[in-house]
């Protein structure tokens, strides 16, 4: 996949997918980067996620909270909240309908 074109889909929606890995648990920035790969969304690095973090902590959406290591040194752990569970399930749905058009449109071109 072209990474220029990864990044400029990444700016759209990463707020919306560490909502999502939070929904699931409290995770720290390490964590929730290595569970995005795996969902195949590819490396994010930490200079991309950790202002996505900061905005989604400033806004209500997730809480943090230091803790201390038990072999290494203190971890920042977030949390969704209330309001970015809300947040989240609501644009889950609209990303649902954004998407069904994208797909629509791709499936014609694949077919010519």
């Amino acid at each position: 996949m072209d990474h220029e074109r990864r990044g400029q889909w990444l700016r759209g929606v990463l707020d919306l997918c560490v909502l999502a890995v939070l929904l699931r648990r409290e995770s720290y920035g390490y964590e929730l980067a290595q569970s995005l790969d795996a969902a195949g969304l590819g490396p994010i690095r930490g200079g991309t996620l950790y202002p996505v973090l900061l905005r989604l902590q400033r806004t209500g959406m997730v809480t943090a909270q230091w803790r201390e290591g038990e072999s290494g040194p203190a971890r920042k752990y977030y949390r969704i909240t209330e309001a970015g569970g809300e947040m989240l399930r609501r644009t889950a749905a609209d990303w649902e309908t954004f998407t069904r058009g994208v797909d629509t449109l791709l499936r014609e071109v694949a077919t010519r």
